[in-house]
């Protein structure tokens, strides 16, 4: 089944030619069948790759899925044109005022590590947003800052500044390979790293209901489920394109930004030579099984959402 997002999104033509399944709502009002709902807050800057980059995960499922792009209310986007936001974008106060609710909610990453959390401008209505979710989202997902953010306002967990900055990609071990979000994962895996901070496996384990499902020696711990609040966080970035870590090298690169080359990503660490992707097919996996998870057991009927949390497989 194929992901309904309009015609004239820029995700549209780039996922038609790579042969992912797309349709626009004309043809999905066709199917006698409910879509799945998910929605993806986004906090990128690069606002058109973001969408694409995960649009190409949730819509390589076999499930119809209705994709809707959110942003914070008073935030204005300075990297993408406004008609863009305009055609496309929800405020997430207009999403809360009408009510609406959500199979699955995807909160991306920002690029505000150095700032402390309450020092973001949006950050309290980012905490309107997590409380939201308990109300109005069966799952939802929290990717990198996103992640760290949800995981702090929930338990208090924090995030650390590291002396440099992670980059590359980096061997995860799988912690938990009994959990249907790894079904199909190899003992370890390969995922893109690229952030200043990181959450200390010590904090996690002591705070109850959390599992570490991802951990790496050399970057800490990767995805955490957290039971209670029907949310995992991934503070890595498996939506990744296979040059998104070269166009931040050469970016930081051309404003004489100090940056290691990017570990076990280039051929011999060679800048020179086209980046290689070994992680695709794990990101696949992995967004499958959450969306395979979400099929399972949100509530058929949409208002129950939220309220109505029994697992429907019990």
């Amino acid at each position: 089944m194929p992901i309904k997002i309009p015609a004239d999104l820029p995700a549209h033509s780039v996922l038609k030619r790579e042969g992912v399944m797309v349709m626009d709502p004309g043809q999905a009002d066709r199917q006698d069948i409910r879509p799945l709902r998910i929605g993806l807050l986004n906090l990128m800057p690069r606002k058109i790759q973001t969408e694409t980059q995960f649009a190409r995960l949730i819509g390589a499922t076999p499930l119809q899925i209705e994709l809707d792009l959110i942003r914070m209310t008073e935030h204005h986007s300075k990297t993408t044109a406004a008609d863009h936001m305009e055609s496309f974008y929800r405020p997430f106060a207009e999403v809360a005022a009408a009510g609406d609710k959500y199979d699955g909610l995807i909160i991306t990453g920002a690029p505000i590590e150095h700032l402390d959390f309450d020092a973001v401008t949006y950050w309290d209505e980012l905490r309107r947003v997590f409380d939201w979710t308990q109300s109005h989202v069966h799952s939802t997902f929290g990717v990198c800052w996103g992640g760290m953010a949800m995981i702090n306002h929930f338990h208090g967990v924090r995030k650390h500044m590291l002396p440099a900055k992670a980059f590359g990609c980096f061997r995860h071990r799988n912690m938990a390979p009994a959990s249907p979000y790894l079904r199909g994962f190899s003992d370890d895996c390969v995922i893109p790293v690229s952030r200043w901070t990181e959450m200390r496996r010590a904090e996690i384990e002591a705070v109850p209901g959390l599992t570490i499902l991802l951990d790496s020696d050399e970057v800490g711990p990767c995805m955490v489920e957290d039971t209670g609040h029907r949310a995992l966080y991934i503070f890595n970035h498996f939506e990744y394109d296979s040059d998104t870590l070269k166009q931040e090298y050469d970016r930081d690169i051309a404003n004489a930004t100090p940056i290691n080359v990017p570990g076990n990503y280039y051929p011999e660490d060679d800048p020179a030579r086209a980046p290689q992707n070994r992680w695709r097919s794990h990101a696949h996996l992995l967004y499958g099984n959450w969306i395979s998870e979400i099929y399972q057991t949100t509530p058929y009927d949409s208002a129950r959402i939220g309220v109505d949390t029994t697992d429907l497989r019990a």
